[in-house]
């Protein structure tokens, strides 16, 4: 099985006309998605070249493209002066999940957003996220399709790139996976580690879980006490940031550090407090994962 997507996914592609949009379009159908409509303000009626023959209908509206189209899933391309604008579109023309790769979305924007989503009953992944993947049968976003297999395990991250190597690695071990999500690490996001665990304690395939994690904050913390009360499952995670100074912003506008709150060692303390196998290195990831597996 998978989460959050899969083979029926009926996806519609918010900015396909622009120069992201296009590119990871042609990606995603190239793998399988679904790719139903597009949408571009002032360009509905043509049709977007999906390579090999392959067009996709654009339309000046996600209502419109909805009601043509029946998308049920939503990925958002256009920049980030627009993209809360977009996300709360695609949320009150009833798409069920909306994914917002878009980076740089200003904090007041996403504010509002987040609460208009939750309002309409959608699921927001993201903003600054590489979107997800489950391995053969959809993806959605930008996640590189030659590193994922299909297998038992399933892969949660607030790290773009971070996903990558631990997807990769798996994959070089033979460990297929379920899906792979990544979250986003912007202080305010749409999907959390806990909705993810979650998720795949549901999925009667996924057997064990990589959770990457990153310094600041506390989800990763309140993550782990919820996967040790409600879990079934064994839980790999990693945190990045492991060599950061106090007081360092890293990358992502949540990763900062406030005092001894958000560090590394404090995260990882707590994932072992709460039976989380840590991972020093991403390498140990595949290692942590068989041993939970019996490989």
């Amino acid at each position: 099985m998978s989460v959050f997507i899969d083979q029926n996914t009926r996806l519609v592609v918010q900015g396909i006309t622009g120069r992201d949009g296009s590119f990871h379009t042609r990606q995603m159908v190239d793998y399988g998605t679904q790719v139903v409509a597009g949408v571009t303000p002032g360009k509905g009626g043509q049709s977007f070249d999906a390579g090999e023959g392959r067009g996709v209908p654009i339309f000046n509206t996600v209502e419109h493209a909805v009601r043509e189209t029946g998308a049920n899933a939503s990925v958002i391309y256009v920049p980030p002066p627009f993209a809360a604008g977009a996300i709360m579109e695609a949320a009150d023309a009833g798409v069920e999940f909306i994914v917002a790769i878009t980076e740089g979305v200003p904090v007041q924007d996403m504010a509002r957003a987040f609460a208009y989503v939750q309002d309409r009953g959608s699921r927001l992944l993201g903003p600054n996220c590489p979107g997800l993947i489950s391995p053969g049968k959809a993806k959605v976003g930008i996640i590189p399709a030659q590193i994922s297999t299909p297998g038992p395990v399933g892969v949660v991250s607030r790290s773009g790139t971070l996903t990558y190597e631990a997807v990769n690695q798996l994959t070089q071990a033979g460990i297929g996976q379920t899906t792979c999500v990544g979250i986003g690490g912007d202080p305010i996001i749409g999907t959390n580690f806990i909705d993810c665990l979650e998720a795949f304690g549901n999925d009667g395939d996924t057997e064990a879980i990589v959770m990457i994690g990153e310094i600041g904050g506390t989800d990763e913390q309140e993550a782990a006490v919820w996967a040790r009360e409600n879990l079934s499952i064994p839980v790999v995670g990693f945190i990045a940031g492991q060599t950061a100074p106090p007081g360092r912003r890293m990358g992502h506008a949540g990763a900062i550090i406030s005092g001894s709150g958000g560090t590394a060692a404090e995260k990882m303390a707590i994932f072992e407090e709460n039976g989380i196998a840590v991972a020093r290195r991403p390498v140990d990831i595949r290692d942590l994962i068989k041993e939970k597996l019996g490989l």
